[in-house]
This record gives C-alpha cells, structure tokens and sequence, in this order.
C-alpha cells in the first residue's frame, strides 16, 4: 500500500477546518480542476459518520467514480473517509486537525493500493502517488484559502 502524508497550518480553529472538509460544497469547489461532483448520496451540508457519498470526477483524463463511507469521526479532530467502491483496491484517508499557536495543524494521511497485483505496485509509487499528492496538495491549499479568506471577512 502506498502512502502520502501532507500537513499544513491553517490560521482557524479546529472546528472550522473539520466543517469545511467535511462540506460537500466545499469538496466540489475545491477539486474543480477534475470536476468532482457528487452523484449519489447527500448532495450538500455537512457529511457525518456513517454516511456514504459516490463521486464522479475526471483523472488521468478518464472520468471515474469512487464511493466512499465516513467510517470514523472524533470532531473536530478527525474523520476517516475509505473505498466502498471504485478504481482503487484499498483507499483510506485519514483527516486530522490539531490546535496549534496561530491555528490548526491540518494533517492528511492517504493510504492506497491500485487493482493491478505487481505492475499496480509500481505504478502506484512510479506515477499515481506522485499525481494524487499533487492533487491533494491543490485540494487543501484551496480548502484553505477558504478559510482564511473568511476569517479575513
């Protein structure tokens, strides 16, 4: 299995950035550049233990969909979100948010493993790794210019 880990200081507290990365809207504003959209399950609000959402996007140039569960939730400190169904054989993405001076630590750890037995192991180290840090990278730098942009308003 494949691992990413990426952190950043957001200057809000805890309690935000946990809402904001579990608000479908601000999910979809923050993953435009693949089109991510939900096409199944709750389609706005707030997303919570237990609930299950299908998304739809464009990677790698080939629209996919992946659906996932909330399989855990301590807010405002963390939150779990793992494959139920998708491109991946296991995926696991484990959200953290510490309180630190001047904000919140945010924390992701993103585990995955791609269908394909021994060519998928080094294609998920070789290229996908590589491609999905990257996105999550664009992801959260969005996530937190949204809360910093509303802190500042």
């Amino acid at each position: 299995m494949a691992r990413i880990e990426l952190e950043m200081v957001v200057k809000a507290s805890p309690a935000a950035c946990y809402a904001l990365a579990m608000n479908t809207q601000a999910h979809v504003d923050s993953t435009r550049q693949t089109g991510e959209r939900v096409i199944d399950g709750p389609s706005s609000g707030q997303l919570a233990f237990g609930d299950v959402v299908t998304w739809e996007a464009r990677h790698l140039g080939i629209r996919q969909q992946l659906t996932v569960r909330i399989t855990a939730a301590s807010p405002p400190h963390y939150f779990r979100d793992e494959l139920v169904r998708g491109a991946f054989k296991t995926l696991r993405h484990d959200h953290y948010f510490e309180a630190v001076a001047g904000g919140t630590r945010v924390r992701d750890v993103f585990e995955f493993s791609s269908p394909f037995g021994v060519i998928g192991y080094w294609f998920d180290r070789l290229f996908l790794k590589n491609y999905l840090a990257r996105f999550l990278q664009v992801r959260n730098a969005a996530l937190k210019y949204q809360l910093e942009a509303g802190a500042a308003a």
